[in-house]
């Protein structure tokens, strides 16, 4: 499990002292209207000044060393470098070989990962949807961090859970089409469909046997449910018009 506090989650995995990780919530925040709370998004038509507001209320609260490596997110498998590209780069990970880096994604429904190695030299963060654990964006992540997959670390944040994830045909097909033993228990039915067109995914479940399949089986967290949890947390399904929260992860080498 993991600890929420009044705005944030707090992973609760065996990750060395020195690297601090947590995803947001809703709360907290100054937006108004569908944006209300800690909305960290730019791109989702909340009034610009606002979010300002908000990721100066982020760092500060949280003592952060950099302002956060935002991504442009195209639901693809681009990871990008803290260190050597440019905030608002086309990606949708990013890892810090060091310290001091703040790796982050925003998420709103789709899968936020949070990844360290056991020594806490490196950090990663995610960004999943269906269509970017179908093209790769987990075993692009973990190549990158260059490191055996047997010593990672990986927390699952808040994500729509399988009750309420409905998808298409095809994405069960493109799933199913990829192999993987346990690739077919992560689909349901969905009520009251009788013709096989609509099935319940369960990004949890996806996600942590593409983690398996490379080798990375030290994994907590995915006991959460963005579309099931106004009060906690955006979605997109549930109301279209919404905000974000943000996974971030970084190396503070004064804490361990």
């Amino acid at each position: 499990m993991s600890t929420t506090l009044e705005w944030r989650i707090e992973p609760s995995w065996p990750a060395p002292p020195r690297v601090r990780a947590l995803c947001t919530t809703r709360g907290g925040g100054v937006s108004t209207g569908p944006f209300a709370g800690l909305n960290l998004a730019d791109h989702v038509g909340d009034e610009p000044s606002l979010v300002v507001q908000n990721r100066a209320l982020l760092r500060a609260r949280l003592g952060l060393p950099t302002e956060p490596h935002w991504l442009r997110q195209v639901h693809g498998c681009r990871v990008a470098d803290a260190v050597r590209e440019p905030r608002a780069c086309r990606a949708d990970a990013v890892i810090a070989m060091g310290p001091r880096e703040v790796c982050a994604v925003l998420t709103a429904d789709c899968l936020p990962l949070l990844l360290c190695d056991a020594a806490g030299t490196r950090v990663a963060a995610v960004h999943a949807g269906w269509r970017g654990l179908a093209q790769g964006i987990i075993e692009a992540t973990i190549a990158r961090l260059a490191v055996p997959p047997r010593v990672i670390l990986c927390w699952l944040g808040p994500a729509i859970g399988p009750e309420t994830f409905e998808v298409g045909a095809e994405v069960r097909a493109r799933f199913l089409a990829q192999g993987g033993k346990d690739t077919k228990a992560a689909f349901v039915p969905a009520p009251g469909d009788k013709w096989g067109d609509k099935w319940l995914a369960n990004l949890y479940a996806l996600a942590r046997e593409r983690l398996r399949a490379c080798g990375v089986d030290r994994v907590w967290g995915g006991e959460f449910c963005t579309y099931s949890d106004p009060e906690r947390f955006f979605s997109y399904r549930r109301d279209k018009i919404t905000g974000r929260m943000a996974s971030l992860i970084w190396i503070d080498p004064d804490a361990g």
